[in-house]
């Protein structure tokens, strides 16, 4: 059975959707001026800013707090009859980004049986970076006692063909609308679709074609390999998170009962890695309020830096230097890899906090501030994804990401857990 299911999926009615929908929770972590901005836009509306938490605060001191008045607000907004649910059912979506492209998904269930976060994960549903088993904790304490979810996760289908996803736009009229409106801070338009069950159908028949085992290894040319059919996109952390809250449900319910439970599945998009809208850009790294020197002189002695083009290409901004660099001793397959290898050993002994940054010039802007040292990398080819995974595994974290901050998917739809 294909790990991919209908849904009853929660749309809220009555509301100011632009004030509704809020970017994913992980995007402008260093950016304190962004969240205010989305702060004043919102105003007292009902909103997905009051029952998801930015993670610019998950360390601050009042984390619980705010992690009570999300799960206060949650049942406030069940309770009060926000909600319209379309039970059984899936939703194609258009998304017009900030370059005007479409970007076309389909928002259901995933089964989280069928998803391994694990080192070598033969699962149908995988991570494409390596999981930080140490950012779970955190995000659990916002889930585990939260009655929805709703989903920033996206997940990538390899469908060369552009049938299953693509094809939706013929099987949907104007009569099967459930949103369409403007999201804040440049990110574009969206417009959703309830889909008919036997679009829904064709969806399934389409997922199970690409499962096929024989299908499978001759398109990548391997055997004695698990099929992969689904590849972490973006929210890899918050699909790892769901499955942690659910295999700690298993420990307190009978087997019956924690394969009847709600928990046992998460609201995800599937995103068709062929799309054209589709682009992966790079994820820089900004160690802030370091010791620049000591930094630099340690990388130079980490790895062989050459300034000849030999080797992993990266490049090295502070307040004083701004080159290319190549490493011709490489410890990853990948220079974001090697890198973070150094910055992994590096920050245990040595003062300066990471962040993972989007975008070449808010990147460099940051590495030029007195203290602050920004490594930036060129883009993975996306092509490359699925055929890596397979073959090596997870990548290293935060090695790609999918199109700009702002064209990140928004929070929207949303699901009982509980």
């Amino acid at each position: 059975m294909v790990p991919f299911k209908k849904a009853n999926i929660l749309i809220p009615k009555n509301v100011d959707m632009t004030k509704w929908s809020v970017v994913a929770c992980d995007q402008y972590t260093s950016e304190p001026e962004y969240w205010k901005e989305v702060e004043e836009i919102v105003g007292d509306a009902p909103s997905t800013l009051r029952i998801t938490l930015p993670e610019i605060f998950l360390e601050e001191d009042d984390v619980e707090k705010r992690i009570n008045k999300i799960n206060s607000v949650m049942k406030e907004y069940v309770d009060s009859d926000l909600f319209e649910e379309l039970t059984d059912s899936m939703i194609y979506l258009e998304r017009r980004q900030s370059d005007g492209r479409i970007r076309e998904g389909l928002i259901g269930m995933v089964d989280l049986e069928d998803y391994s976060y694990e080192k070598g994960s033969q699962s149908l549903i995988r991570a494409t970076e390596k999981t930080v088993i140490e950012r779970i904790p955190p995000r659990l304490k916002v889930r585990e006692n939260a009655s929805l979810e709703l989903p920033h996760i996206m997940i990538l289908i390899d469908d060369e063909k552009e049938e299953i996803i693509e094809n939706l736009k013929k099987e949907v009229t104007e009569k099967d609308v459930v949103y369409d409106f403007d999201l804040m801070e440049n990110g574009g338009h969206i417009k959703g679709y309830k889909l008919s069950d036997a679009s829904m159908e064709k969806v399934i028949d389409g997922l199970d074609r690409l499962a096929d085992k024989d299908y499978f290894e001759k398109k990548y040319n391997v055997t004695d390999k698990g099929v992969l059919l689904f590849a972490m996109g973006d929210g890899n952390h918050s699909l790892a998170t769901a499955k942690a809250n659910y295999e700690n449900l298993k420990k307190t319910l009978s087997r019956e009962e924690y394969l009847n439970n709600p928990a046992r599945y998460a609201l995800v998009e599937l995103v068709n890695l062929h799309s054209s809208a589709l682009e992966f850009e790079p994820i820089h790294r900004v160690i802030f309020d370091t010791d620049v020197t000591k930094l630099v002189d340690s990388l130079y002695k980490y790895y062989d830096i050459n300034e000849d083009g030999e080797g992993q290409e990266f490049e090295l901004v502070t307040s004083d230097i701004d080159k290319k660099l190549y490493i011709s001793n490489p410890k990853s397959n990948i220079a974001v890899g090697s890198i973070q290898m150094f910055l992994d050993d590096y920050l245990k002994d040595n003062k300066g906090k990471i962040d993972y940054i989007h975008g070449d010039v808010t990147t460099r802007g940051m590495g030029m501030e007195k203290g602050n040292v920004a490594i930036l990398f060129k883009a993975m080819p996306k092509s490359e994804l699925f055929k890596t995974v397979i073959l090596d595994g997870a990548l290293p974290r935060k090695t790609f990401s999918m199109g700009h901050s702002y064209d990140k998917r928004y929070y929207l739809e949303a699901r009982k857990i509980k």
